[in-house]
């Protein structure tokens, strides 16, 4: 193995040396903690720790860095305190998420590093949004992202990457090449020779690096470094490496042959940085001792520390309480100026009215820029805020949210534009399981808006009418809002932007042009999470949100004999338990109207609340009205029959006289 030290001098030889140690020690007591069944999983990176330690070393400390779980070295090499490491990896409240995710699975703001998940591929398009924030604030920073050779293959790396080079983004993707995914050989995984070169088809500059050698790592990642920082761009760095153990231990190695192990065996990148220390002179074996047993007491001192803190004790109150992050509503009134608009138009101004109040609040979505939107919704925005911070984006849903919660990482808020609800199945990943999950996992806000253009009754099909937002009421940590009126819209649009936590905010379609209403000019805000009584009656209780509120109040102009209050539920998640019961309570029969399918849709809960609840008051069966559990068809006769709307009369009317 060739060290060139280029103008390195020997102390920063020597600091190399120990952030190259340290990892390697850890691990080795690591191995004896986990025998011993003191650490329940470990996914070692022995064999792997020069390209940790050498990116973590170019880095500034206010530089952002996401690993994965072999990436030990970039933990100490930003020297968080290792009894809060080990106390981590054992599940206790000194760790990083409270024993709520295992391993390496945590992010902190105070060292800069943001962890995976298990998915692996959003924390690519996460980098993607931290490096955009960057580049609006013209800092000259840049990030770095770690993957393996495997998760190259997932969608969300192929996206990632092509949002950097379209947006020329200041990231190092670094793929980290160990020959193995779990016991897959790469040749099992792609057939092209380099990964490197899927850099070429996204236009983006690409390397391959000795992974083993720290100083070519150091060297080569100081070199790029500098020169981002002048032309800010995405590089693609491939590392040729080896996983010396199993994809975690208990996975053992058999599956590789010996004498490829014996092959990278010979290419360790402590021992053959060792020996060009001693060779040189700028290391002797008495202070390679002294350093040895340093680190050793280091980390037995620290472990002590983990071991003695005592385990976990669970509550419901701690656990439900993390799920948000907390946030206090502050109402803020309209004046008397009003104006009679559109659906459509209320969600514009409640976007032009947020761009103007928040600096930092970046739009992103396909078309979205100089056309408008697919309904012209921010036509005119380009003008007004620019293109830095309109974004038009590729198709490329999940990478596109991933970069919304790697914007709110790095202090930026974000709203991202489902063209239609329905494509949200692209971006389904990021948006249960990261932004979702990361304030209950390590506290961590998730600053992003994904709005919903959804909803039938316009002979669209089954892909660009769907009302889906039973996919996301049910995942603890997301807030669902469905307004039905402009004044809705606008107020709850804005209450949902200033929310730290991730909100899916449904517009139906059907909707934007056909209601009016006098709304405020100016901006103001409705709180989540608060129902609104629209009628006040005392023989059932309507409960709905969406486009049936307005098909149920049709009904009951048909029909004026009949005394019901009319509940628009207006936010989903969280629900407004407490409107529901009392309106039950008072009426005794209730029935909930969705355009969404029947089964498993959130009537269903509801329903099923309102019996676990309100059974003492109830004098009939609560009734569901919804949808047929088909999938949504296009031509007229059939989409009328499928929609809700033709049955719910005569539903009512059964209800009422059970």
């Amino acid at each position: 193995m060739n060290f060139d030290r280029k103008s390195l001098s020997n102390d920063q030889l020597l600091d190399l040396y120990k952030k190259l140690l340290k990892p390697r020690l850890i691990e080795e007591k690591m191995l004896i903690l986990i025998r011993q069944g003191k650490v329940s999983k470990w996914f070692s990176g022995i064999g792997q720790e020069a390209i940790s330690v050498g990116v973590t070393a170019v880095l500034d400390a206010d530089e952002y860095i996401l690993p994965m779980h072999r990436n030990l070295g970039v933990f100490t090499g930003r020297d968080i305190p290792l009894y809060r490491l080990f106390s981590q990896w054992q599940g206790k409240a000194n760790g990083f998420t409270k024993g709520r995710d295992r391993s390496f699975h945590f992010g902190t703001q105070q060292y800069k590093i943001i962890g995976m998940i298990s998915h692996l591929g959003p924390q690519l398009g996460v980098a993607d949004g931290i490096a955009l924030a960057n580049k609006l604030q013209k800092n000259g920073k840049i990030t770095a992202v770690f993957t393996g050779e495997g998760a190259t293959s997932e969608g969300d790396f192929h996206e990632a990457l092509n949002i950097a080079a379209v947006w020329e983004l200041p990231v190092m993707f670094i793929i980290e090449n160990n020959g193995y995914g779990l016991s897959t050989p790469t040749d099992e995984q792609f057939r092209c020779e380099n990964l490197a070169d899927k850099g070429i088809g996204y236009g983006m500059e690409n390397h391959i690096i000795d992974g083993n050698n720290i100083l070519e790592v150091y060297n080569k990642l100081s070199e790029l470094k500098a020169s981002m920082a002048v032309n800010p761009r995405p590089v693609l760095l491939e590392f040729k490496t080896f996983r010396m153990r199993g994809h975690e231990e208990a996975s053992g190695t058999k599956y590789v042959p010996q004498e490829l192990m014996d092959l990278w065996a010979a290419k360790d990148p402590v021992e053959n940085y060792r020996q060009f220390l001693l060779e040189n002179g700028i290391l002797s074996d008495d202070f390679d001792a002294t350093i040895r047993s340093e680190i050793k007491k280091e980390i037995d001192e620290n472990l002590a520390v983990a071991n003695a803190e005592p385990e976990i004790e669970a509550t419901y109150e701690e656990e439900l309480n993390d799920v948000y992050k907390p946030f206090q509503y502050q109402e803020v009134k309209p004046n008397d100026e009003v104006k009679n608009i559109r659906f459509i138009d209320a969600i514009s101004s409640s976007l032009r009215l947020s761009m103007e109040r928040y600096d930092n609040l970046v739009i992103m979505g396909q078309d979205v820029a100089e056309y408008g939107g697919a309904f012209k919704i921010t036509d005119g925005f380009v003008e007004q805020f620019g293109k830095e911070r309109v974004r038009n984006t590729p198709i490329c849903e999940s990478a596109v949210v991933s970069a919304g919660m790697g914007l709110s990482i790095n202090g930026y808020k974000a709203i991202v534009e489902m063209q239609f609800a329905d494509f949200v199945s692209t971006g389904f990943n990021p948006i249960v399981n990261l932004l979702a999950k990361t304030h209950y996992r390590w506290q961590e806000k998730a600053d992003v808006v994904v709005r919903m253009p959804c909803g039938g009754g316009t002979q669209a099909g089954p892909f660009h009418s769907q009302t889906n937002e039973a996919w996301f009421t049910k995942t603890p940590g997301l807030k669902v809002v469905y307004p039905a009126f402009p004044y809705d819209a606008k107020g709850l649009l804005n209450e949902s932007i200033n929310e730290p936590n991730p909100v899916l905010f449904f517009e139906h379609k059907q909707l934007y042009r056909s209601i009016y209403q006098d709304v405020p000019t100016d901006y103001y805000t409705i709180p989540l999470g608060k129902a609104a009584l629209l009628k006040e009656g005392n023989q059932v209780t309507i409960i709905a949100f969406g486009a049936a509120v307005h098909w149920a109040l049709e009904t009951l102009a048909k029909n004026p004999e009949i005394a019901a209050d009319v509940l628009d539920l207006r936010t989903l998640q969280p629900l407004d338990t407490q409107a529901i019961y009392a309106s039950v309570k008072k009426t005794g029969r209730a029935i909930i109207y969705q355009e969404d399918t029947l089964f498993g849709g959130i009537a269903s809960d509801i329903s099923a609340l309102i019996m676990e609840n309100c059974f003492q008051y109830l004098d009939a069966p609560v009734k569901r009205v919804a949808s047929l559990d088909s999938p949504i068809p296009f031509t007229k006769a059939l989409e009328d029959q499928y929609l809700p709307k033709g049955r719910f009369e005569k539903e009512l009317l059964e209800l009422l006289e059970y």
